[in-house]
């Protein structure tokens, strides 16, 4: 294959618009968070997935799950997790079974944010989804994105 190969050329075309239309979402959700709730897309969504922890069988997530789930290297979850600690909203706590595994919940102020903030994060979404289908080559991506079920964490 060379650089001028069209298949690799569409490819970097579709990725380029990938990369585009996830900027878009997330500079749009990351202001109406700011603005309403003083929560970045990242703490918003560090909440989120720690609030779906459940007590039981493979019901707390490590570290490296909930960095995977919120996009970040491991230090720098370590990093976000200290600040949303910081401020009340996350409490860590020694797992009853392996003193060297360190579990965080969400504490109520945490989930009384969260709750708060999910309806600023979702009308922010659909904002920035409806403003990126309006792109023709923005439009059929935004209807993939409207028809994906999250994953779960393992």
């Amino acid at each position: 294959m060379t650089a001028t190969d069209p298949a690799l050329t569409a490819l970097a075309q579709g990725w380029c618009a990938l990369s585009l239309l996830h900027g878009r979402i997330e500079t749009h959700i990351e202001r109406a968070l700011q603005a309403g709730h003083d929560l970045s897309v990242r703490e918003y969504y560090l909440l989120d997935v720690l609030s779906r922890q459940h007590d039981g069988e493979g019901g707390h997530l490590q570290m490296k799950q909930v960095a995977d789930a919120v996009v970040l290297s491991q230090s720098a979850t370590t990093r976000l997790v200290t600040r949303l600690e910081d401020r009340g909203l996350l409490e860590r706590y020694l797992c009853p079974t392996d003193r060297r595994g360190i579990y965080t919940n969400v504490t109520e102020a945490g989930r009384a944010l969260l709750e708060q903030a999910r309806p600023t994060n979702d009308a922010a979404l659909r904002e920035a989804l409806d403003e990126a289908a309006k792109d023709p080559g923005l439009a059929p991506l935004v209807r993939v994105v409207e028809t994906l079920k999250a994953p779960v964490p393992a």
